[in-house]
């Protein structure tokens, strides 16, 4: 009683003082938000209350960790924008009947890019990646309250420049398996830089998360709302049109428009507890890529996952911007299966 008492405490105290350590400005590191996990990259690429039994998910919340998750190995692998390729690993064990433990290391290749002197002369190549090395333990504090906490080691290396961090991801989640309601609230990244570039200090992107799930009792969809960015009201963005005006983008700052920055959909058909299909909106993300010549499908996404004997294969696709269509895959197994 006193872990799970100290442990509500710690929680509700981080979640109250978030929103002054987040202050507004910019910050690195942004290479967190984006999850290893092909359900919920296809589910608008936040979600917080995806209870299953993948692996993968749980970069979004520690407490979608659990004792279901014995020996089970995760790998995943994505190709992002331009030359970036992204790849990792996690591996997952129960820890008695009431918790578990995961550890894994995640990979960010931004692939070759050209170096030049002051005058801008190309003098070669050079490489940019950045690593992340995560431990992660879960804890159940009632049949249908569980708490999480995950710990990051951040290493980022640009050229001759490397810098490390460290971060943490709290999380607690509320499942009801009657009702099919899944309820979650997430402090992600605090933390700060132990090394920094050329003296030059970042911060990581804090941020507050809540979400909700409902599965629907007569037809096989489950809905999803995830509200993230909650450290700051104001998102504004700048709408540049069809780009066949001279005229100056116009700031869009409206509340309609704040709101829906802050809210990511997700719809699944779950026909069967082997097979799923997924469908993401995530306005953020079509409005930051709001040129004259971003997709139509920009800020939508989409995934499908399948139970092969001892197998599940996930993937992901996106496609953000006309010249820029992501896909990601997954694969898990459970070792005690062979």
């Amino acid at each position: 009683m006193t872990f799970k008492r100290n442990f509500l405490y710690l929680l509700m105290a981080v979640v109250c003082g978030s929103g002054a350590y987040a202050a507004d400005g910019s910050t690195a590191y942004n290479f967190l938000n984006i999850s290893s996990s092909s359900r919920i990259y296809g589910l608008g690429g936040v979600n917080v209350t995806i209870v299953d039994d993948d692996i993968n998910s749980i970069d979004q919340n520690p407490a979608l960790l659990g004792p279901e998750v014995e020996k089970q190995l995760g790998l995943n692998y994505m190709h992002y924008v331009g030359e970036s390729n992204f790849g990792g690993v996690r591996y997952g064990m129960a820890a008695g009947d009431h918790g578990a433990w995961a550890a894994g290391v995640q990979y960010f290749g931004y692939g070759d890019m050209k170096a030049t002197d002051v005058a801008g002369n190309i003098t070669g190549t050079f490489s940019a990646k950045d690593v992340a090395f995560s431990a992660t333990y879960s804890h159940d504090i009632t049949d249908r309250l569980r708490g999480g906490i995950t710990v990051k080691a951040l290493y980022s290396s640009y050229e001759s420049y490397s810098a490390f961090a460290l971060g943490t991801d709290l999380g607690i989640n509320y499942y009801n398996p009657d009702r099919g309601v899944s309820l979650s609230a997430v402090v992600a990244n605090l933390g700060g830089q132990i090394k920094r570039f050329n003296e030059r200090y970042d911060r990581l992107p804090v941020d507050v998360r809540l979400g909700l799930s409902k599965q629907l009792a007569d037809v096989p969809l489950r809905l999803s709302v995830t509200a993230w960015n909650l450290t700051k009201w104001h998102l504004p963005y700048y709408d540049a049109g069809d780009g066949s005006s001279t005229d100056e983008m116009e700031k869009k700052d409206s509340f309609g428009s704040n709101l829906f920055r802050h809210l990511v959909f997700g719809v699944e058909w779950l026909p069967t507890d082997r097979f799923y299909i997924g469908v993401g909106y995530n306005y953020k993300t079509r409005t930051d890529m709001g040129t004259y010549s971003r997709s139509f499908l920009s800020g939508f996404s989409a995934c499908a996952g399948v139970n092969v004997r001892q197998f599940s294969v996930g993937v992901a696709l996106s496609q953000p911007h006309t010249g820029a269509t992501t896909f990601m895959l997954n694969l898990s197994t459970r070792l005690w299966e062979f």
